[in-house]
């Protein structure tokens, strides 16, 4: 599989909890994205690194190695940094976006999200990068915080 496959974003949904990472995989194919899924954070970085997705949906609370580290790894490697995380969460409390975004986060949802609000903030972050042809993916957004 390869980003290029109809010229179509690919979205890597990182979520354990089979139900929420169907729903969302199901909903982004629908919307016209490209779907691979990890069920953790391990999974997270390999297929980050094997596939390059244009964007991360990033669960924090995961097993083996959690959302907050794989986000860590994830925007301290030269290869990935460039790569918009989008964390998703259960965690609604004052200061935990900005944690977040200290770990690296690009942006913060809160689950339960209504599928449309995800693909809304999707489209939000993929705007600020410019054109997904190839040839800016590695110039990231200017004033991105890393």
């Amino acid at each position: 599989m390869s980003k290029s496959e109809a010229g179509r974003t690919l979205v890597l949904v990182v979520e354990d909890y089979q139900d929420a990472r169907e729903m969302y995989a199901a909903y982004l194919q629908f919307s016209g994205y490209q779907v691979v899924e990890a069920t953790n954070g391990v999974e997270a970085i390999e297929k980050t690194i094997e596939l390059m997705p244009d964007i991360i949906l990033m669960d924090l609370a995961l097993p083996k190695i959690d959302g907050w580290e794989a986000t860590k790894r994830l925007k301290s490697d030269e290869r990935t940094k460039h790569i918009p995380i989008v964390a998703l969460t259960g965690h609604a409390l004052a200061g935990f976006a900005e944690g977040a975004r200290e770990a690296g986060c690009d942006a913060f949802v809160t689950k339960p999200c209504l599928p449309d609000a995800l693909v809304a903030e999707i489209e939000r972050m993929l705007s600020k990068r410019g054109p997904q042809d190839g040839s800016t993916r590695n110039t990231g957004p200017t004033g991105h915080r890393h």
